[in-house]
């Protein structure tokens, strides 16, 4: 039986996150920006300077997602999922300054749970290998900041229906470590 999917309308709030437990589906609709390693750098180093981000941070969601160029007639083109863990050096600065939600693939860094859980922000998990079907939630894309990075460059997205799940919650609920114990816990079946 397929659990029923949430629908969140964006921007994340606190009150919104109190209600998501990890495991939980969701249907996103809003506005996320699109960043990886070298926009988190530049974003971080800016915060450093005491410049102002290319976006408003506070109550955001950012997908770790290098988009392909799209196709004629199409918004963007595949726009899959990227691992996460390249993003965890940043990710403490940026959830302390407001950031409230992140969208990629694979498991997140003791430091950056730690964020989530004290700046109530999660850590939403999109299913890599489906880029294609996951762009087509994406109703409109535009490239936002640091152009000379290419597929790297700060792009913000407007979307409908976004499917994600959330990995880490506000309380420290962890999906994939529940999945790990789970599995652990369950006796093989030598019959």
């Amino acid at each position: 039986m397929r659990a029923m999917s949430k629908r969140i309308a964006l921007p994340l709030t606190d009150e919104i996150l109190k209600d998501l437990k990890a495991g939980d589906n969701l249907l996103l609709t809003g506005i996320i920006y699109v960043a990886r390693d070298a926009a988190h750098k530049r974003m971080v180093d800016a915060l450093e300077q005491g410049k102002p981000l290319p976006f408003d941070i506070k109550g955001a969601t950012i997908y770790y997602m290098g988009p392909t160029p799209a196709r004629p007639g199409r918004v963007i083109g595949s726009a899959g999922p990227t691992t996460s863990g390249r993003m965890d050096a940043y990710a403490p600065r940026l959830i302390a300054e407001g950031l409230k939600g992140m969208i990629g693939k694979g498991s997140r860094s003791k430091a950056v749970k730690d964020a989530m859980v004290k700046h109530r922000a999660v850590y939403l998990g999109a299913i890599g290998g489906a880029g294609a079907i996951i762009s087509e939630s994406i109703k409109k894309a535009e490239l936002l900041a640091y152009e000379e990075l290419g597929a790297e460059a700060i792009r913000r997205l407007e979307v409908e229906d976004f499917p994600v799940t959330v990995i880490n919650d506000i309380y420290g609920g962890d999906l994939y470590e529940e999945g790990k114990a789970k599995y652990r816990a369950t006796p093989p079946d030598c019959s």
